[in-house]
């Protein structure tokens, strides 16, 4: 029983359980300062909303990965990092394919079905949302084993991207705030996953992912994960413009600990100085949705 349970911990990424929703309900609260709409209850469906949809991605992403994942090298890293007991459940046979597949088709109906509760049009919205994520997490699966350039990385961050303005889009219409919320997570993403890729590279290259470093090397990377960070700092300077000052706050923090990361990175730009500064860049990510929650709720 205990085995078992540590697979579905480990498959399910359950240590980061409360990102998801975080992420995801931030554009929700962001949407009812314009729109209104705003209840305990529909927070809380929106909440299991993004934790069941992101969690579908999780699934479907180990699911597509299971026979390269099954040569990895090393497993004190970025597996350790994310999956509190180190196992990769499909590969190790913990979990078979068959049942990570019937968990990921669960996952998508009870959010699709969650998600049609949510009045039209925005239950079309966050519907056609979902499913382009999960459309683009496979076309960064399957794309990065072949390319020559990071198309995989540059079309498949969109997916993350895109989450938590589908939580705005949960009582919110496509608007400019839309747009600039997009606008300012998108160069994040690129810069986490090359966190991510500079960590895993002994991994990616026996795999025979094209991964960031595996492309450019990790003194590229390095300077990948740098250029997106600057993009980002402008597009949060943007995305300000249509934020209360506690979203502010929540933004700028959370870039402070964004730029000692890259300082670490661009000083040692190795896998290990990734690895310690993951939680720094993961701190951004939380103290951005805490900002843009809290500043929603106290406004009202």
């Amino acid at each position: 029983m205990m085995p078992t349970l540590r697979a579905y911990v480990d498959l399910f990424r359950l240590r980061f359980f409360f990102a998801w929703p975080l992420l995801f309900c931030s554009g929700y609260l962001l949407a009812t300062t314009t729109y209104g709409g705003f209840s305990w209850f529909v927070l809380g469906k929106v909440a299991l909303i993004g934790f069941l949809g992101f969690e579908a991605g999780l699934v479907l992403n180990d699911y597509i990965d299971r026979t390269f994942d099954a040569k990895d090298v090393e497993r004190d890293r970025l597996t350790r990092y994310w999956r509190v007991f180190g196992t990769r459940p499909i590969p190790d046979g913990l979990i078979s394919p068959r049942v990570a597949a019937g968990l990921v088709i669960g996952l998508v109906t009870v959010t699709a079905g969650l998600i049609l509760t949510l009045p039209y049009p925005h239950s079309i919205y966050v519907l056609l949302l979902m499913f382009l994520c999960y459309a683009l997490e496979i076309f960064y699966q399957e794309e990065k084993r072949e390319q020559k350039m990071p198309f995989a990385q540059v079309i498949g961050r969109l997916d993350l991207a895109l989450f938590p303005v589908a939580g705005y889009l949960c009582v919110g219409s496509p608007d400019r705030t839309a747009l600039l919320f997009f606008v300012f997570f998108y160069p994040f993403a690129l810069a986490h996953l090359g966190v991510n890729d500079l960590i895993d590279v002994a991994n990616d290259r026996v795999r025979g992912m094209k991964s960031i470093p595996v492309i450019f090397s990790n003194d590229g990377t390095a300077y990948w994960i740098a250029g997106f960070t600057a993009v980002h700092v402008v597009t949060a300077l943007l995305f300000m413009t249509v934020l209360g000052w506690v979203a502010i706050a929540g933004i700028g923090a959370g870039l402070v600990l964004l730029l000692y990361a890259n300082a670490v990175i661009l000083k040692e730009r190795s896998p290990d100085a990734a690895l310690r500064v993951l939680p720094f860049v993961h701190g951004a990510m939380v103290l951005y949705t805490l900002g843009i929650g809290a500043g929603a709720l106290l406004g009202m």
